[in-house]
């Protein structure tokens, strides 16, 4: 059974049987609603609810026009109603939605189980322009109680220096922002502590996913970082990586991820549908799933 959602935009889809569990599922910086994801979890048993969560400017949601200052409580509604189908609620975000679910989980002691792909470690700058339609000055990617969360910036004196393997014949590939991220943790180093998330403060079971290759950012090293600080205070994580594969994995079934901004995002498909097939049982195993 499947829901069309209207405000915001979204999709719920509900399996057969009674769910066994409840997910709610989040894009990353695309700003798509992840209907593929939603029916392949559903397929298999979970309730699962994606919505957008910016860019949707129509005068009944009048959501940021870039993730700007997002409050984290706009995803309460979604959690709530999910919380109806099952008491296994969880999160599954991607990129900049992994941010936000590990934001989520940090503070919310119903959420049972977090799943974060490709994600980081501290909160950062807005991506795109805020409510007021302007990009600077730099603001905080989030919200909570109305107050903005400490970020870290991005280095406005980074320079895409290209690798060779993103250079063609008609000239420079695609943006490579890892190295924006690596240089912005040096230079704001001073901002990094208030700015970096708190799962020491999740209780419920941790599942991470990174590509070795990721040019997004450096979710390799922000998973094991939060693999690190969450085992020095005796909390288990889960996490699988593959060092070829890059910023977006696909899971079995799923067709082959696309949209959002041009950038370069590493891997390969091959290695990439490798990277989801690896993370898929523990994946089921975390949501009980068939």
């Amino acid at each position: 059974m499947e829901y069309a959602l209207t405000k915001p935009t979204g999709i719920l889809a509900l399996p057969t049987a009674q769910p066994r569990c409840a997910v709610l599922v989040l894009s990353g910086s695309s700003g798509r609603v992840e209907t593929d994801r939603v029916r392949l979890l559903a397929g298999h048993g979970a309730a699962a609810l994606s919505l957008r969560w910016f860019g949707d400017q129509s005068s009944d949601t009048a959501q940021p026009p870039g993730i700007c200052e997002i409050p984290l409580e706009t995803f309460t509604p979604a959690l709530e109603q999910l919380a109806g189908y099952s008491d296994h609620l969880a999160i599954l975000g991607a990129s900049k939605g992994a941010e936000a679910a590990l934001l989520l989980a940090a503070h919310d002691a119903r959420i049972r189980t977090v799943i974060a792909l490709s994600p980081s470690s501290a909160v950062w700058a807005n991506v795109g322009p805020g409510l007021d339609g302007r990009e600077f000055p730099p603001r905080s990617s989030w919200t909570r109680a109305a107050t903005p969360l400490p970020f870290v910036p991005y280095d406005q004196a980074w320079h895409d220096t290209r690798t060779q393997a993103a250079t063609t014949a008609e000239g420079a590939g695609p943006p490579l922002f890892r190295t924006l991220y690596e240089q912005s943790l040096t230079t704001f180093a001073d901002q990094v502590p208030a700015a970096t998330i708190p799962v020491e403060s999740i209780r419920g079971e941790v599942l991470l996913s990174a590509g070795g290759d990721d040019q997004v950012w450096p979710s390799d090293v922000f998973a094991r970082d939060i693999l690190t600080r969450r085992a020095a205070v005796g909390l288990a994580t889960t996490y699988v990586t593959l060092p070829a594969a890059g910023h977006r994995l696909q899971l079995p079934g799923e067709p082959a991820p696309g949209g959002g901004a041009a950038m370069a995002r590493g891997g390969s498909p091959a290695a990439d549908r490798e990277l989801g097939d690896a993370l898929w049982a523990r994946l089921c195993t975390a949501l009980r799933l068939s």
